[in-house]
């Protein structure tokens, strides 16, 4: 595919995870452009076709080269015209695509909170034990095909208080950790914890942690963060105005 290389230098300039990068990797799930000036490509722009934005085609990648970024929002417009989309979906620091979701979306919203891992932690096990779901095997494939996943349930005196796991489907070398701790016993640390050791499962195997969670969910903000995530960037969704 002739913007492979363009995708590359995406990847390279986001240095982070890319939520939605595997959206590419599934068939019949993304629209993507090429990207001309003068007859010469200088970068793409990708539209969700498939899964959630099946009914709502979603614009969620704009990438041009440095050198041609002055032609930006002329680039842009043309892209829009071609795909003639409705709606944008964005992480917020893709600094290019987040200009020009201010400057073409209304009823902009964020979604979700991206973290990424900046502390090492060194939080008490409290008497509960992680037990590894899936085989040292199956993980290790997750991994290399970039796809699916490994899961761990945390245990207190031989019962299953907690599950989570870590999500290897996004650019190579992220992973995506989750967790969900029994109702009672929660807000006593297990949840950090869980996290923390997670985090540490990741780095054993060669990936980078992160996570996500909703804006408005306290609860978990406060459980990645002090497990040693901070936040830095946010979902954001807009509808494209005069379309």
């Amino acid at each position: 595919m002739r913007v492979l290389p363009f995708r590359e230098g995406y990847r390279e300039e986001m240095d982070c995870q890319i939520v939605h990068d595997s959206i590419h990797r599934r068939e019949g799930w993304t629209l993507i452009y090429e990207l001309e000036v003068g007859g010469v490509a200088v970068g793409f722009g990708s539209v969700a076709i498939g899964g959630p934005w099946k009914d709502k085609p979603t614009l969620f990648e704009f990438y041009l080269l440095p050198e041609h970024r002055a032609r930006a929002f002329e680039v842009f417009e043309c892209l829009l015209a071609t795909t003639n989309v409705r709606f944008m979906e964005i992480q917020s620091n893709d600094t290019l695509l987040a200009v020009m979701l201010h400057t073409y979306a209304r009823s902009i919203e964020s979604e979700k909170i991206v973290f990424r891992d900046k502390l090492t932690t060194a939080l008490s096990a409290n008497g509960v034990h992680l037990r590894t779901v899936t085989s040292d095997e199956e993980t290790q494939i997750a991994v290399e095909q970039c796809q699916g996943g490994a899961e761990w349930e945390m245990e207190l005196d031989g019962q299953s208080v907690g599950k989570g796991g870590i999500m290897f489907h996004y650019n190579r070398a992220y992973a995506d950790v989750y967790i969900e701790v029994s109702e009672p016993l929660r807000r006593r640390g297990l949840g950090s914890y869980f996290v923390q050791e997670l985090k540490r499962a990741a780095y054993d195997l060669g990936t980078v942690p992160a996570a996500r969670c909703n804006t408005t969910n306290v609860a978990s903000r406060r459980t990645l963060q002090k497990a040693g995530f901070v936040p830095f960037a946010h979902m954001l969704t807009g509808t494209i105005s005069g379309q």
